[in-house]
């Protein structure tokens, strides 16, 4: 027998298989061939990864790489985190779509599609025969589901609560920005995001989001956040590390569309108005993500006010607006039965510049406030299990997708990556190319005739469904 690639001497973590130890890993077909102490076999190829560890590849369940957010740059950004699939957590599908058939770097990529009113509904209130046909056109066009995009565009509750039902009922997968029309941003609009989802599956996103002490203290809000999650097991969570958010910088009549953007504009001092943002970005608050050789950056000042002028103010910003004390905190709670608060780490990254889950994640680690073994459950395993992967990703049973993250512990950095057997990352440089699209049997035409590998989701199988025990196989 030879193998298509081994790696060979890496510390290999893999909790699902109870590995943490010197291992080869071999590869034969994309997908995992055999792991054992020493592989005797030969193969096409070999990499020596000795002093390295060697994990199931990331999964980054909230990112952002449409051309309304994330931009060209995510799918290159992602590929140097170390990240190998992700779930794009927003849209439009269309842009998301186009940008992964012309920049792909061999990832793997979902998406669920916004609602948003004026662009894929007419109202803020919008009722389930309209929302049913926007599920259709999205599923057409390839997106898994929908996102409730509350904290931007908020809908009415009952809107909202539509949202989530419907997909309950058509086996898509939902996700919900919390906040509404009456609720914002904060611990009470993610109380009522919880109580509107009637007990049907929901993905909610970056719940330090919820929790930054504009309330009341930081760690509070956390700890309240946590405890809230803990009544409601249909909800899979995912929080963040950065202390940057993420929004839009565009203006319509004289006002940013987003209301975080105005929010954290008021947050910081200033009108929530295009001569406030003008003002914040001036002044150091608002920050700028402005595109240069591959990749998105943060700057302020007026290199900044350019660039958002040059854009006309369609181009994305964030804020310093997320404390260290709630995030590290949602990173690690865990409740009485020893499961995690908080189910997965994710950045809300792509081609936001944020994409720190080896950076700020492995931190962790080095602080002993998680395990390694840990960090793979909360990156890599329990999104897959969130998706509707675990099957195949997360673990390096034989026959899984061979994918794998090859970090450098110490330094904090991913070196290598493979997704489906093949390169993504060597050296630190991506080498990757092309992308995976998972998407509904609907949404297949829409990937093929772009020219992408299609990985298919039946209706029912990506969607945010919890698993007992979190270590089961679906």
């Amino acid at each position: 027998m030879s193998y298509d690639l081994i790696l060979r001497g890496g510390h290999v973590v893999d909790p699902v298989n109870g590995l943490d130890g010197v291992h080869d890993v071999a590869f034969d077909g994309g997908r995992i061939a055999e792991v054992a102490p020493q592989i005797t076999a030969p193969a096409a190829a070999e990499e020596d990864v000795t002093g390295l560890h060697v994990l199931p590849g990331l999964i980054d369940s909230h990112v952002h790489v449409s051309g309304w957010m994330g931009g060209a740059a995510g799918h290159n950004m992602l590929a140097l985190a170390g990240v190998t699939t992700a779930l794009d957590m927003a849209g439009p599908i269309d842009s998301v779509m186009d940008i992964a058939a012309t920049t792909g770097t061999g990832l793997t990529l979902a998406c669920i599609d916004y609602v948003r009113p004026g662009h894929t509904v007419d109202t803020t209130d919008p009722q389930m025969d309209e929302l049913q046909d926007a599920l259709v056109t999205a599923r057409r066009a390839g997106a898994v589901g929908l996102k409730v995009l509350g904290g931007h565009f908020p809908l009415t509750p009952a809107g909202s609560a539509r949202v989530i039902e419907l997909c309950a009922g058509e086996g898509a997968h939902v996700a919900f920005h919390a906040g509404t029309l009456d609720t914002p941003q904060n611990m009470k609009g993610l109380a009522q995001a919880c109580e509107l989802a009637a007990g049907h599956p929901l993905q909610m996103p970056h719940v330090n989001s919820y929790s930054r002490g504009f309330e009341g203290p930081a760690i509070q809000e956390a700890y309240a956040a946590a405890e809230l999650l803990n009544g409601y097991p249909n909800i899979w969570s995912e929080s963040y590390l950065a202390p940057i958010n993420g929004n839009s910088a565009k203006c319509s009549n004289g006002i940013p569309e987003s209301v975080a953007t105005q929010r954290n504009l008021k947050a910081g001092g200033f009108h929530a108005t295009r001569a406030g943002m003008a003002e914040a970005i001036l002044a150091g608050w608002a920050y700028i993500h402005v595109y240069r050789d591959g990749v998105t950056f943060l700057a302020t000042g007026a290199e900044a006010l350019a660039a958002w002028e040059a854009a006309e103010t369609n181009i994305g910003m964030s804020f310093f607006v997320n404390p260290a004390e709630t995030s590290a905190n949602l990173a690690m709670l865990k409740r009485p039965d020893g499961s995690f608060a908080i189910d997965a780490l994710a950045t809300d990254g792509g081609g936001l510049p944020r994409n720190d889950l080896c950076e700020r994640g492995l931190a962790l680690v080095h602080l002993n406030a998680l395990t390694l073994a840990e960090f793979v459950q909360k990156t890599a395993l329990a999104p897959a299990q969130m998706m509707g992967l675990a099957g195949r990703k997360g673990h390096f049973t034989p026959g899984a997708d061979a994918d794998v993250t090859v970090i450098d512990l110490a330094a904090r950095q991913p070196v290598m990556s493979f997704g489906g057997g093949r390169a993504i990352l060597k050296g630190g440089q991506v080498v990757g190319t092309g992308t995976t699209m998972i998407v509904p049997p609907e949404g297949v035409e829409a990937a093929t005739t772009r020219g992408m590998q299609v990985l298919l989701a039946e209706h029912g199988s990506f969607r945010p469904v919890r698993h007992d025990p979190l270590f089961a196989m679906a």
